[in-house]
């Protein structure tokens, strides 16, 4: 369960900030590029900031 929200919240979060960078200013692709990087280092660290959160929170697995 944890990884399905850990993917839906990164996927949204790249289409916000596409859909921001679009119609309000550029630099929100920043946002898209630090999620895209996060997932990037998470698939080599297996370390993933949301998923912890989302563990403590006592979303099972």
């Amino acid at each position: 369960m944890r990884e399905r929200i850990v993917r839906a919240v990164a996927g949204s979060l790249v289409v916000i900030s596409i859909s921001l960078a679009w119609f309000v200013n550029i630099n929100w692709l920043f946002l898209g590029a630090f999620v895209g990087l996060n997932l990037l280092q998470s698939s080599f660290t297996r370390f993933c900031p949301l998923e912890l959160i989302l563990k403590k929170a006592g979303v099972k697995e």
